[in-house]
């Protein structure tokens, strides 16, 4: 039985608002990505969707991120590889914080937007990364581009991950997930997600905006809560690979 995680980008508000579809999606995804504060969330945030979220009996993970309020995160920022250790130790720490209080345990940590492509390319900030989750607790899952240099770091580290694929992103010949500053960097219709999560589920490939067939490993799938059509793709997704034969199941060690 072919089975894949489904995960999603959630807590990504402030104060007293969160997002509506946040509780929705938990009812699609099998794995919450939680904002620790520093790209988006506070501690309200970051309380109630810990809680939401072992209420549902979904994974919990750390989403650290660059300290970019205004840019959400996704703006570069030159960062050391001892900053990226920091940043990322304390944002785990600050998260675990409200996963201890509500009885809960924290299954892994996906580094966010800028901090997540940078570190996908650059093996420095990829072995920083690393070395913060496994020095936190090594029993934790990496969620990582699939290919990418961090998912490389974890293994030479000996740290579990998880080769990650993207619903709503186009991808670039190279594995890579097309800039958001270009025009066909966003999948915007349902189908279109779809298809392309049935063919790296089922073939482990995925095809690029250059057209050529890109080899990949797929074993979590993510899609971002803060998507125009979150809802509508989670639905679609989840009710396809249903169809398709395939599970829907949190990825664990």
């Amino acid at each position: 039985m072919q089975t894949i995680d489904l995960n999603c980008d959630l807590g990504e508000g402030f104060g007293n608002y969160q997002s509506p579809e946040d509780a929705i999606l938990m009812d699609y995804i099998t794995s919450a990505n939680i904002a620790c504060g520093f790209h988006a969330g506070d501690p309200a945030v970051m309380q109630n969707t810990v809680s939401m979220a072992i209420q549902k009996g979904i994974a919990v993970g750390a989403h650290p991120g660059l300290p970019d309020l205004q840019g959400f995160g996704r703006r570069e920022l030159k960062i050391s590889p001892a900053e990226a250790y920091q940043i990322t130790l304390y944002q785990i720490g600050a998260l675990h914080g409200f996963v201890k209080a509500a009885k809960g345990k924290l299954n892994h940590v996906k580094p966010h937007g800028a901090l997540y492509n940078m570190a996908a390319k650059d093996y420095a900030l990829a072995e920083a990364i690393v070395q913060a989750v496994k020095d936190f607790d090594p029993q934790l899952i990496l969620y990582a581009l699939s290919g990418s240099e961090m998912i490389k770091a974890a293994n030479a580290a000996g740290l579990y991950s998880a080769s990650e694929v993207f619903a709503d992103r186009s991808y670039q010949d190279d594995g890579t997930l097309t800039p958001r500053s270009q025009k066909n960097a966003l999948l915007e219709d349902a189908q279109s997600a779809l298809d392309q999560v049935l063919m790296m589920a089922k073939h482990q490939q995925v095809i690029s905006v250059q057209q050529n067939i890109v080899t990949m490993k797929a074993e979590t799938v993510c899609l971002h809560g803060d998507g125009a059509h979150a809802v509508a793709f989670a639905k679609s997704i989840s009710l396809g690979l249903k169809n398709n034969g395939i599970t829907i199941e949190t990825f664990r060690r």
